[in-house]
């Protein structure tokens, strides 16, 4: 009866220099031992993009970012736009921004960051009478009109709290509060686009309105400084706090880690796993409105069996419309038999509606994001089993 099972596996306290991949298959193993399940064909061993990270020693300091953005963005007046309100994502980096430039302008959007961090909310806006979309304030006006901005969950008053690192920093500050990313050139033409998702649209915007030099995260740190860590295709994206002037980057080495768990999962049980390193999940909290995925990616690398989306029929589709005559064991085995012939690619079909259109990666990764949270659980590794098993299968 049981179908998918995702399982958090808890592993020693990983530290620069360590091996993750033979930690993570002795830690599997291990716990397949102690807990008393078989490892399968097809089951996906999963771990952290945090300890990956750690264990490659792929760190950067807020020294490396500023002579990074001083070299690539003038050192004078840098614009930081769509930045996310985080301490642990964003604020050493800005450190690192500061450091390396004379004034910094701090673009925000209102409401609300990039990934659902409220300053006020949308109702405030909307009896506010303020124009979000081509409306420019300072963070004065701002806090003006909305009063007090502190954030819900973290306590935080974000214009006031960044405004203060930079001053920390020496450099000037000035914050505004504009949702179109071309407002920053009113200011300066030297810029760092911040956000994540939508980063080369709003840098492509901002050039084609008259900017300079215009740079994402991911633009920066892309190559080692003075034998730092680096992340050639993400940059600072996806980095995390790790000590007041350190930052964690994105695994540089995640293709390899996933590919070597699967190697040598092969060899120690001879099951043919899939495996891949996972960072942020991709889901929206209804109640607090944050998404998840403050990351580039969910998943920076996979090996190949994990490639493409879901070719699925929807049970409900198939119960209600095609076999609505049937019942019991009569109905289970016409849904059972469907499954089993089903076409290869389903795309389009109406049996498939209300299925998820999501990489297969991104799914498995949020389940993982899921199963081992970000505070004292301590398994920074997690199984997933009979992921790709359906009900025509016994």
């Amino acid at each position: 009866m049981a179908a998918t099972i995702s399982r958090g596996v808890r592993a020693p306290i990983i530290r620069e220099g360590d091996d993750i991949v033979k930690i993570t298959v002795d830690s599997v193993i291990k716990a397949a031992e102690e807990d008393g399940f078989e490892i399968q064909d097809k089951d996906v061993v999963c771990v952290t993009e945090a300890v990956v990270a750690r264990a490659a020693g792929n760190y950067c300091t807020t020294d490396d970012i500023a002579q990074d953005i001083k070299e690539k963005l003038g050192g004078e007046t840098v614009g930081v736009v769509f930045p996310i309100f985080s301490r642990n994502r964003f604020a050493i980096c800005l450190r690192g921004i500061a450091r390396g430039a004379k004034k910094v302008v701090v673009q925000m959007g209102y409401p609300s960051d990039e990934v659902g961090n409220h300053l006020v909310t949308e109702d405030q806006i909307d009896d506010s009478g303020i124009n979000p979309y081509n409306e420019v304030l300072t963070g004065e006006e701002f806090k003006r009109v909305f009063g007090d901005i502190t954030h819900e969950f973290t306590g935080v008053d974000y214009i006031e709290y960044y405004s203060q690192l930079i001053k920390e920093e020496g450099a000037e500050v000035e914050i505004i509060m504009a949702n179109r990313p071309e407002a920053i050139l009113n200011y300066t033409d030297k810029v760092l686009v911040c956000d994540t998702h939508s980063r080369d649209r709003n840098k492509c915007r901002i050039l084609k309105a008259g900017g300079d030099v215009v740079l994402t995260m991911a633009e920066i740190m892309n190559k080692s400084v003075n034998g730092s860590g680096f992340n050639s295709k993400y940059g600072i994206l996806g980095s995390n706090k790790a000590t007041e002037s350190t930052v964690k980057l994105f695994p540089e080495n995640a293709q390899e880690v996933a590919e070597g768990i699967a190697k040598s999962l092969k060899e120690k049980t001879g099951k043919n796993v899939e495996a891949m390193v996972y960072g942020d999940g991709a889901f929206k909290d209804p109640v607090g409105k944050i998404w998840e995925l403050a990351d580039p990616v969910v998943s920076p690398g996979y090996t190949k069996g994990l490639e493409g989306l879901p070719n699925e029929l929807k049970l409900k589709y198939l119960a209600d419309n095609d076999f609505a005559d049937l019942e019991g064991e009569e109905l289970r085995e016409a849904i059972r038999k469907k499954i089993a012939e089903k076409e290869s690619d389903l795309k389009g079909t109406m049996a498939t509606q209300g299925t998820t259109p999501r990489q297969i990666p991104d799914l498995i990764g949020s389940l993982c994001d899921l199963t081992s949270g970000s505070g004292d659980k301590g398994t920074p590794i997690v199984v997933v089993q009979n992921y790709f098993k359906n009900y025509s299968e016994d």
